[in-house]
């Protein structure tokens, strides 16, 4: 079994299927979203054609948005899932922080009061950025220093109360959710633990009980009763010892050598607990310098990451740096310049790659 080129089939990677930017978030279930530009690459490169605006189109029109679902960690989820998500992943998240509130002098009686600016800031359909956000709080004569402001804006997210939604130039632009999503029908918890197992599995196997315990976030117990009420819908094989899960329908094209241009916190990499399938160990470091939380973009050929890539943004043009981890193949690097290529089509920018 190839897992690594059944996990590209699947994210949408090697063989796009989908059509539109909300498809690919909600095939996908959600996608970590700390780097704005990075996660609009992540979804444009599992789309054909796709460009930059093509994106901020989805998030200007509500199509998607971003919020803290999973482990408490900014993803864009597709608006239609939002509310059955943090219905879902929120509770964990909230008890998880109460030591971090404490710390912060957050007490229940000031998130409240925090809350109610944020209703009175937005409401009517208006829309903030972060800056403007923090000022309202300081109006209201509540301490936005430190680390408080930006766990007041991710407790109120968590809450239901806002979201991530229009884009302005480089960053998003917060509205109250209840204005921004419309109502959909609600999830029972038993039917929301099942979706999210069945929208991890579906596009991320070959994928690991683990890796979706991890990803979700979830308690071992909820995540493993999630799983067990889609698991006659997968089929499983086992390598060595690791029983891995996976839909029945995968079938792969014969291809020549295939390389992409992976943004970093591409949920190829972090879609999974266990990354060793895809990257080399001895590696990691290098993606992940020092386990410090922000990830390289990759290379990634034939499903493995070889190395790491940084771009220049220019006037005209975006330089690419590539830092391969060995030396490439004769195929591959020519193979990368076309990924980087794609990238360049993306950005409506023409692509300088240099080694």
């Amino acid at each position: 079994m190839n897992i690594a080129a059944l996990r590209l089939y699947q994210q949408q990677i090697s063989n796009q299927r989908l059509a539109t930017p909300a498809q690919i978030v909600a095939h996908l279930g959600g996608m970590q979203g700390q780097d704005l530009p990075g996660v609009k690459w992540s979804i444009g490169l599992r789309l054909p054609d796709a460009v930059q605006s093509d994106v901020d189109r989805a998030f200007d029109e509500g199509n998607i948005l971003r919020t803290w679902p999973m482990r408490g960690t900014l993803h864009v989820v597709a608006a239609e899932d939002v509310r059955w998500m943090l219905s879902l992943t929120s509770p964990k998240n909230l008890s998880g922080s109460q030591k971090r509130r404490d710390a912060l002098e957050l007490d229940d009686k000031t998130l409240a009061r925090c809350h109610q600016v944020f209703i009175q800031t937005l409401q009517g359909g208006k829309q903030k950025n972060r800056d403007e956000m923090y000022a309202a709080l300081q109006a209201a004569g509540i301490s936005v220093e430190g680390q408080r402001g930006y766990h007041i804006l991710w407790n109120a997210a968590l809450h239901g109360l806002i979201c991530l939604a229009s884009t302005d130039a480089k960053e998003q632009n917060y509205a109250l959710l209840e204005e921004w999503v419309k109502p959909v029908k609600t999830k029972t918890r038993d039917e929301a633990l099942a979706e999210l197992a069945w929208r991890y599995f579906s596009s991320r196997g070959p994928a690991t009980l683990k890796d979706f315990i991890w990803w979700s976030g979830l308690s071992a117990t909820e995540a493993r009763a999630g799983f067990e009420d889609i698991k006659v819908k997968l089929i499983s094989e086992t390598v060595g010892k690791t029983v891995y899960w996976m839909p029945p329908d995968i079938t792969l094209p014969k291809e020549k050598v295939r390389a992409f241009a992976l943004p970093g916190f591409d949920e190829y990499i972090l879609g999974y607990q266990d990354r060793s399938v895809v990257l080399d160990p001895q590696h990691a470091d290098k993606i992940c310098p020092g386990g410090n939380g922000m990830f390289a973009s990759t290379i990634v050929i034939d499903g493995q990451v070889l190395g790491t890539w940084k771009r220049t943004v220019k006037k005209n043009a975006i330089s690419i740096n590539t830092m391969p981890f060995d030396k490439l193949k004769t195929a591959e690097m020519p193979a990368f310049k076309q990924a980087a290529t794609r990238y360049g089509a993306f950005m409506a920018m023409q692509i300088n790659l240099e080694s």
